[in-house]
């Protein structure tokens, strides 16, 4: 872990001086850039001291179910983020994802759905105070963020993917919130008993957030825990940002006027946000961010349906990059090089298309209430950003399109802890 300047949380604030919703210049952002080389020894330079110097907060990084085992090694797991990328790529902290794919809405169901999430809760804790508690430990507040980078270690955050796993349960907010989930995202790929989402194929359900919907965002603000609005519909989005007293987070979103798909926010959706006091944390994940002809997915289900089956539900969590690693080599080598052609005919995106959302949400949200994330081991990861070890690659983008070192500590990790602390503190003040 490389050690880096004392960063106080006062610091962090203080670092968030722009008025609210004002964006610092930035240079036009082109698609058809071509790939930063580094050329520039100077850029480069400059963009590896700023990088040493603030704080990588990543705020989606899946997990499978086994995480935490001697199968899945948290340090050396052939995964997109383990200990030792994080290390390499200066990615100091990640949000832990305790993801549960959605389920039968029973009983029966939503005991499954908490009891998978008793298990994920367990893995991260087992990472952190079992393995590894020399390596990472899980911060609890943006204080602890501060302290344990100062002291050399990596950083846990836990958040909760699919409102789900509280079943219809108030209490199991805070019995959460106790074991570190930081922010919860209301549902996932289907219509849940909070909310609807943005991409269920039977259409909306309770056009945005249920009777039970709105007592859960009232129940997650007076606990201090972080609303999360991605993967849920328009509807719902704006009406839980309306309705939240605290900031709330999209923890791993893009914008539709860069790639028009449902999962992604449109500006309108952007502007609640800012109003909100909150935050989108741009995700990296390729069909997110640049729009690919039906023909390249087609190529692309079929290669990884002769190699892995249907597409999973990601109910293990994790999505394809922990089936990938659990290939023989000589099949992962028929695998890659296949991938490799359909790479070559239709390119996926880049770190300068991803950089290219970061630039408009920007824009219509200002410097404040944009941030970066990957959703890595479960579907996320673009070139140049395909892993934790490559991560320096967003910032010498950044520093190459003008964005100041502020700005760049404000998006990679500045304004989810302002929004963190804000709900820590409004739910003391509830108290």
């Amino acid at each position: 872990m490389r050690h880096r300047m004392l960063f106080v949380f006062a610091a962090a604030a203080a670092a968030c001086s722009h008025p609210a919703g004002t964006a610092s210049p930035v240079s036009p952002a082109s698609p058809s850039a071509a790939p930063s080389t580094g050329g520039d020894a100077d850029l480069v330079a400059r963009a590896r001291a700023i990088h040493s110097r603030v704080i990588t907060i990543d705020t989606h990084k899946d997990i499978p179910d086994n995480f935490a085992t001697a199968a899945a090694d948290p340090k050396t797991m052939p995964s997109q983020v383990n200990l030792d990328k994080m290390k390499a790529g200066g990615y100091d902290m990640a949000f832990f994802a305790v993801y549960v794919g959605q389920g039968a809405r029973t009983d029966s169901g939503d005991a499954v759905a908490k009891q998978r999430a008793m298990t994920k809760f367990t893995a991260i804790h087992r990472m952190a105070e079992q393995m590894y508690p020399n390596l990472i430990e899980i911060a609890y507040t943006p204080e602890d963020v501060i302290r344990i980078h100062n002291s050399g270690k990596l950083i846990a955050g836990i958040g909760i993917e699919n409102g789900w796993v509280i079943g219809h349960d108030l209490s199991l907010i805070k019995t959460y919130y106790d074991l570190g989930a930081r922010y919860m995202t209301l549902a996932h790929t289907s219509n849940n008993n909070i909310c609807d989402s943005s991409t269920d194929p039977k259409g909306p359900e309770w056009h945005g957030l249920s009777p039970f919907g709105k007592q859960v965002v009232a129940e997650m603000n007076r606990v201090g825990m972080m609303v999360d609005v991605s993967h849920v519909s328009k509807e719902c989005m704006m009406q839980a940002t309306a309705l939240s007293t605290s900031p709330v987070i999209g923890s791993h979103s893009s914008t539709t006027a860069i790639a028009n798909v449902p999962r992604n926010m449109d500006d309108e959706m952007l502007a609640a946000i800012k109003r909100n006091n909150g935050v989108m944390q741009t995700v990296a994940f390729t069909g997110y961010v640049k729009v690919q002809p039906a023909v390249r997915d087609t190529a692309v289900r079929k290669l990884n349906e002769e190699f892995f089956g249907p597409a999973p539900a990601r109910g293990g969590g994790g999505g394809r990059g922990n089936q990938r690693a659990s290939l023989a080599p000589e099949k992962l080598a028929e695998y890659d090089r296949r991938m490799a052609e359909i790479e070559t005919r239709w390119p996926s995106a880049n770190v300068q298309d991803f950089v290219n959302h970061i630039d408009h949400a920007v824009k219509v949200a200002g410097i404040d209430h944009v941030g970066i994330s990957s959703d890595f081991d479960g579907g996320g990861g673009v070139k140049g950003w395909n892993g934790a070890d490559e991560t320096f690659n967003v910032t010498l983008e950044l520093v190459r399109r003008g964005y100041s070192e502020d700005d760049i500590r404000k998006l990679w990790g500045g304004n989810v802890l302002r929004v963190m602390g804000e709900n820590q503190k409004r739910a003391k003040t509830r108290a």
